[in-house]
């Protein structure tokens, strides 16, 4: 399963949460930002890959639908709702994907 973490920037959340689960088994994970400014920002190509989107915010899920809307046809997208108040693996964070991810994808 492709699985893709999607935050604003790709600096915090995101990455950390592609090094939490990169080598979860049968797993192929990758991170990118919704903004212009993103370290990976996020492409069609991209959305195409997954078949999991997980996003951190609602907001970012309203965005990417926005750019996106018809690359995320059967394509399940899940809001975590973990604010950016995280750096990068911070342990709460860990934590919170830790039990959150796994419980959403199956």
């Amino acid at each position: 399963m492709n699985v893709l973490f999607v935050c604003s920037r790709n600096r915090l959340r995101s990455p950390t949460a592609e090094a939490v689960f990169a080598d979860h088994p049968g797993w192929d994970v990758a991170s990118a930002g919704l903004n212009h400014d993103a370290d990976v920002p996020l492409t069609r190509e991209l959305v195409q890959w997954a078949d999991a989107i997980l996003v951190m915010e609602k907001a970012h899920r309203t965005r990417l639908a926005s750019r996106f809307r018809a690359d995320l046809k059967g394509k399940r997208v899940i809001c975590l709702e973990i604010p950016d108040r995280f750096r990068y693996m911070d342990p709460e964070l860990v934590s919170l994907l830790e039990r959150k991810v796994p419980a959403l994808i199956r």
